[in-house]
């Protein structure tokens, strides 16, 4: 039994008694502790530990007094399962050894099942639902991320190589974004069935896309992914990166909430969306380095702007940086859980 459950209550939209906060990220290098965890363990390796990374997982939980943890990981743990060779160099990101050019490397892509490919990051989610009070949400990356990267080899700046594949091959495109969906859908399914609460699905770059190539390109393979999950009962958030033009169509994959992030103000983005979703974000994160007045005045604004209208679930428009400090991010906790308490 959760003693926490606030986060749930505002995916389903229903009535809590103050705004449920977590973070993007809310496990990382901004953390002492996690440094420290980082001088024995790359990040794969975190991963691939359960203890270790239920450690991680719990860190900042513990810490910071958010109402949800979510499951420390990787988007590249569920590719490394399926036998591609990616590594997450530092200050880079994610390094492929062969990016995908051919169909034929398409094609070879094998049948998902995290049981077999990551066993450890259900062993993980199972040791945190026994020592968690709050929800613990999993998550993965979404095929056009996940396919960006695979294609262009590495993170990029025009996505040139990407979306000259999509456009030159878009019978193999096609291929690889259904191969990637049907994945992302189990690999979410297994987390729900392994003890997470909710999930979301990260697509950080589908922002780079026109609405047009959105709709044609990427959105028929989302659709299987939401209802996937939206069958075990869970709830499903659904977040990209500069994504505003995007709103409304992404909204059509029906996830139970829409992440926004920072560029869009909250009740404008509600707006588009519409009143059937709940809303997750939209704190800009350099706020967070603010003086004391200005983060509390950004803070303040984004909850005003929600007008306390259920089914908002306080977060940054992006994830938490390395150089934020805990105390920074107790504090933006700490004016998010007075707010309902001071205004109501």
């Amino acid at each position: 039994m959760l003693k926490n459950d606030r986060f749930l209550r505002a995916c389903r939209r229903q009535a809590v008694d103050r705004t449920p906060v977590w973070f993007m990220r809310q496990a990382g290098r901004y953390q002492p502790e996690y440094r420290q965890i980082r001088e024995k363990y790359t990040l794969m390796e975190i991963c691939e530990h359960p203890d270790v990374c239920a450690e991680v997982t719990l860190l900042p939980v513990r810490q910071l007094g958010v109402d949800a943890a979510i499951l420390f990981s990787d988007i590249m743990t569920p590719l490394r399962g399926m036998g591609l060779k990616v590594d997450i160099v530092e200050n880079v990101g994610p390094v492929f050894e062969e990016p995908i050019v051919r169909e034929e490397q398409v094609s070879a892509l094998p049948p998902f099942d995290a049981e077999e490919a990551v066993p450890y990051v259900l062993e993980t989610i199972r040791i945190l639902v026994r020592e968690l009070d709050v929800p613990l949400i999993g998550f993965a990356g979404a095929p056009f991320t996940l396919a960006s990267y695979m294609v262009e080899g590495r993170p990029t700046r025009d996505y040139r190589k990407v979306k000259t594949f999509m456009y030159s091959e878009p019978r193999v495109w096609g291929q690889l974004m259904e191969k990637l969906a049907a994945m992302v859908a189990r690999y979410l399914v297994q987390q729900v069935e392994a003890g997470c609460q909710a999930v979301q699905v990260f697509d950080s770059w589908v922002g780079n896309l026109t609405r047009a190539d959105y709709e044609t390109y990427v959105r028929p393979y989302m659709y299987p992914i939401i209802e996937a999950v939206r069958a075990t009962g869970a709830p499903v958030i659904h977040f990209g990166v500069n994504t505003g033009h995007l709103l409304a169509s992404m909204a059509d994959l029906r996830p139970d909430v829409m992440g926004v992030d920072w560029r869009t103000d909250l009740d404008e983005a509600w707006r588009i969306i519409g009143p059937d979703f709940a809303v997750q974000g939209n704190l800009d994160p350099v706020a967070v380095f603010a003086p004391p007045e200005v983060l509390e005045a950004k803070v303040t604004d984004v909850l005003r702007r929600a007008g306390r209208r259920p089914g908002h679930i306080f977060n940054l428009g992006h994830g938490v940086m390395p150089q934020m400090s805990v105390s920074a991010l107790q504090r933006v906790v700490e004016l998010v859980h007075a707010y309902e308490v001071r205004e109501v």
